[in-house]
C-alpha cells in the first residue's frame, strides 16, 4: 500500500513547515486519475499523525475529476478512469487534470 508512504511524507512535510505550531486542519488534493485511494490515505494519515503537531487535525480531501483534451479535434473530455474517448471517436487524449497529489493548505492554531 503506497498510501502509507504518501501519508508519512505529507505529515513530515507539514511538520517541517508548521514551525512547531499545532495543526488544526489539512486539505489535500488527490485527483481521480492519480492512482491514490483517498480512503486509504485517510486511514494511513490517522496512523502517521500520532505524536506529531498534526495529531487531532481534521483531514479534508478534494478529488478533482480527470479532464483531457482530444489531440484530433481539441474537444474536452471528462475522465473518471485513465482512458477515454472523445465525441469525435479519437482516443488520443492529452491529460489536463486529475493526476494531482498535493497539500493544498493547512491551518495552524
Amino acid at each position: 500500500m503506497h498510501e502509507l508512504g504518501i501519508a508519512q511524507e505529507i505529515v513530515t512535510m507539514i511538520c517541517e513547515r508548521s514551525g512547531g505550531a499545532r495543526v488544526r486542519r489539512v486539505v489535500l488534493e488527490i485527483g481521480k486519475l492519480s492512482a491514490v485511494l483517498p480512503d486509504a490515505v485517510r486511514f494511513c494519515f490517522d496512523l502517521c499523525v500520532e505524536g506529531t503537531v498534526v495529531e487531532g487535525a481534521s483531514l479534508v480531501i478534494l478529488e478533482p475529476p480527470g479532464l483531457a483534451r482530444c489531440r484530433e479535434c481539441g474537444g474536452e473530455v471528462g475522465l473518471d478512469r485513465p482512458f477515454g474517448r472523445c465525441e469525435c471517436g479519437n482516443t488520443d487524449l492529452e491529460w489536463l487534470s486529475g493526476e494531482e497529489l498535493k497539500i493544498k493548505e493547512f491551518e495552524v492554531i
